[in-house]
């Protein structure tokens, strides 16, 4: 099985894409009575990335249904991760939506993002020297 140069880091980085995208929606549906706030479950993403790099590639099995679950247990339209967030403050609505949590999550996602995406472009500059001849 071949490994990825990055390692984690590049699963973690699709996983916060996908994060930002929840946030903004969640961001841009405050106002909409009844939508339901959702976030991604960062640790049980990371575990199964962690665990792909590790292991055989999975099983898959024939689906005739849409709601059918794959091989590992987990739904196959890959938003096994995605969870709905609970408000610390109930709106009348029914929108859970909280935009100060969301700017913040959002806000820290960001700075992550930046981080990983920092460190890849450290280990490319790495593999460029290495190239290069050690300049």
């Amino acid at each position: 099985m071949a490994h990825s140069l990055f390692g984690i880091h590049e699963q973690a980085l699709q996983v916060r894409s996908e994060r930002a995208k929840l946030l903004a929606q969640n961001l841009a549906n405050a106002d909409t009575p009844n939508y339901k706030a959702r976030d991604i479950d960062w640790r049980g993403a990371l575990t199964q990335a962690q665990q792909g790099l590790k292991s055989e590639p999975p099983v898959h099995l024939a689906r005739t249904n849409s709601r059918h679950i794959d091989a590992q247990g987990e739904p196959m339209d890959g938003d096994s991760f995605v969870k709905y967030r609970m408000p610390t403050q109930p709106s009348l609505d029914g929108n859970t939506v909280e935009p100060h949590i969301e700017k913040a999550q959002f806000m820290e996602n960001a700075i992550q993002y930046q981080t990983t995406l920092e460190f890849i472009n450290g280990r490319i500059k790495g593999i460029r020297n290495a190239l290069r001849g050690g300049n």
